[in-house]
């Protein structure tokens, strides 16, 4: 109904299919991956065809978002992250994770002992990824929402594969 309202008040459609994707990712998130995907094919079906066509649309990402499950991880996960990078001590990045790309890369130690997630099984590996003062911190904490559930179930499964796991054909120091 207010969607309605809008369009025969004159809103620019631009205005209402940005609402549309704002509210996708702050209210749905990762609970439902697909109402971006929506809300963006929703605006630009605003500048591809426009209106009133598009209206068709964008009711359809509205219905889309309203009916998805929701989640603020996302929000909530960025907030932290970015409080963090305001707040704290500006470490530098591991050595493993460098850049490795020029000449004199190996030289500054840069890349050694990385590890590549897709040599191990389930393409997963546990590295350190944060420097050292930021080990432990954890910013997304998926919600127990649709897609997010399944995230959760993927966390969970991951755990089984430790510090000391090797790429396959090699044995593991358990």
């Amino acid at each position: 109904m207010w969607f309605a309202r809008l369009i025969q008040a004159g809103v620019d459609a631009r205005v209402i299919a940005r609402r549309i994707i704002a509210h996708a990712s702050e209210d749905v998130g990762l609970a439902n991956p697909a109402a971006m995907v929506q809300a963006v094919t929703a605006a630009q079906a605003v500048e591809l065809i426009g209106m009133p066509e598009a209206r068709l649309s964008l009711a359809q990402a509205i219905i889309f978002v309203c009916e998805s499950h929701k989640s603020n991880s996302v929000v909530v996960a960025i907030d932290k992250a970015i409080a963090d990078a305001r707040d704290r001590v500006n470490e530098p990045v591991p050595l493993h994770l460098r850049d490795t790309s020029y000449r004199g890369a190996e030289k500054l130690g840069n890349g050694r002992g990385y590890k590549y997630a897709h040599d191990f099984p389930g393409h997963y590996v546990v590295q350190q990824y944060v420097p050292d003062d930021m080990v432990g911190r954890v910013y997304y904490r998926p919600s127990d929402q649709g897609q997010e559930q399944k995230i959760r179930e993927n966390r969970k499964s991951r755990r089984r594969y430790g510090e000391t796991s090797k790429p396959p054909g090699e044995e593991a120091d358990r």
